[in-house]
């Protein structure tokens, strides 16, 4: 130290400007981590289903979303006739992220038809707008409706087949916005127009399904826009309740020849001959069921047909509908399934015949089934033709009775030349053989087209039951 240092008053820390707004940007991001959140600005979202101008004594369902802080209220209010209903009304203590309410009006004392305002109101836990929160509000004009349709049941069928198709014309009153029969979880929708000198009858073909219990009966059913439903049992006997149950053994040569190629996985036909013939009968066989449903699924609105269908020219049913198979690999019972259609029979690359008119859905290939065809007939009624070794057709192609579509083959699950025939309303596989019996078509179903099927004729068909249908049992 030098003479001149001695005696100099020490110099005091003073921090620059460089450490002055360094500490103060740290200050201003702490503070922002901390308050940004606290005053976000998004609003909840508030959903209606259905999104309707009526609500009648089907639930409204009311969901609210929240982004940020969460949810601090929710209140749904209707307004009715100068009275208001509180439908839902919630304080939240803690954040909440999500809320779902069923709301039915069928509990809401006092409420009458007619005009009626429903708002929604749903508020977060966020410091914007002076604390108050980020509101979302959600009003409509809506008609309060709780009178379902009206129904009138015009025409029936006495005797369904079991697995078959049974058909009626009724009439629904004008709110009715869907209409139709369901069974067990099977839903056939009635069409409008298609009746001669009666536009506002509506028709539908309906089935018993193949696996649904002989004891469960049909519901005709009307929905309003309101979602207010009517549903009228309908009275049937049903007809052929026995399927055939039957053994088939697999053996190696089979599985490897025919079962093997269908798997695309290679690693999969590595897999024991049991593995394979399980993951084609089972998985493979889903997804082709899936495939045909999807496409069978899709509805033209107008009939496309006429009179019966035909049967392949010169051909014999080697295998029937809905027989429940069961397979057998070295005397062990591996797996089963329903074979859905007939096997017919004639002689090798037979000219395979589209069994009316109508358009073709689908054309390729669809595992289990080889080469395949599927022809639209209006009204929810498609074919389908598999096994083929050729197809002369293309989707879209507009067809006639008996015109060539390809010729028969052993493709897919095939075990020698033949036709597998199916037919499917609105993605359900139905009994074929009553679709070629002319008089089936006389009685059931023209007389229903025509507008001339009515109380005599009922009482006609409730005296002489149904031709039973003999083919059904033929091997």
């Amino acid at each position: 130290m030098s003479a001149l240092e001695i005696g100099r008053p020490r110099k005091k820390f003073a921090p620059g400007p460089g450490l002055l707004y360094a500490i103060l940007a740290l200050l201003v991001l702490g503070g922002g981590y901390f308050l940004v959140p606290r005053f976000e600005w998004h609003r909840p979202e508030i959903k209606i289903v259905p999104d309707a101008d009526a609500i009648g004594v089907a639930p409204l369902e009311i969901a609210v979303s929240e982004q940020g802080r969460g949810l601090k209220s929710f209140t749904a209010i209707l307004s009715s006739g100068g009275t208001e209903h509180s439908l839902v009304s919630e304080q939240y203590d803690q954040p909440v992220m999500d809320k779902k309410f069923a709301v039915s009006l069928a509990k809401v004392t006092g409420l009458k038809e007619g005009p009626a305002v429903l708002r929604v109101t749903a508020r977060d836990r966020s410091w914007w707008n002076f604390f108050r929160g980020n509101e979302a509000v959600v009003q409509k004009n809506i008609t309060i409706d709780i009178t379902p349709p009206t129904l009138e049941l015009v025409a029936d069928d006495r005797y369904i087949n079991f697995g078959g198709v049974g058909v009626i014309v009724y009439k629904p009153s004008t709110d009715t916005v869907s209409s139709g029969v369901k069974i067990a979880n099977y839903f056939f929708p009635g069409y409008k127009g298609q009746i001669k000198e009666h536009p506002d009858h509506y028709i539908v073909f309906f089935a018993h399904p193949y696996n649904v219990a002989e004891t469960e009966k049909a519901s005709l059913l009307a929905t309003d826009k309101a979602g207010n439903t009517r549903e009228m049992k309908l009275a049937y006997e049903l007809k052929n309740v026995k399927y055939k149950k039957s053994t088939i053994r697999i053996d190696d040569n089979f599985i490897q020849q025919k079962v093997a190629p269908l798997l695309n996985d290679v690693a999969a036909r590595q897999a024991s001959a049991k593995d394979i013939f399980i993951k084609v009968n089972k998985g493979l066989r889903k997804e082709n069921e899936d495939k045909i449903r999807s496409i069978t699924e899709k509805e033209t609105p107008t009939i496309l047909w006429h009179d019966a269908f035909s049967q392949l020219s010169n051909s014999k049913v080697e295998a029937n509908f809905a027989d429940a198979r069961t397979y057998v690999y070295n005397d062990e019972p591996i797996d089963s399934a329903y074979h859905l259609g007939y096997d017919l029979s004639v002689t090798k690359h037979y000219p395979a015949e589209a069994a009316n008119s109508g358009t073709v859905a689908f054309v390729g290939d669809l595992g289990i089934y080889g080469n395949t065809v599927i022809i639209d007939h209006g009204l929810g009624l498609f074919t389908l033709y598999g096994h083929l070794s050729s197809i002369d057709v293309k989707v879209g192609d507009q067809l006639k009775q008996r015109q060539v579509i390809g010729k028969t083959g052993e493709t897919g699950l095939a075990a020698g030349d033949h036709l597998h025939f199916g037919v499917y309303l609105h993605g359900l596989a139905v009994l074929p053989v009553e679709w070629w019996d002319q008089k089936w078509i006389n009685d059931n179903v023209q007389p229903k087209l025509n507008g001339s099927a009515d109380e005599t004729a009922e009482a006609r068909n409730e005296a002489r039951p149904t031709r039973k249908v003999a083919r059904k049992h033929k091997r």
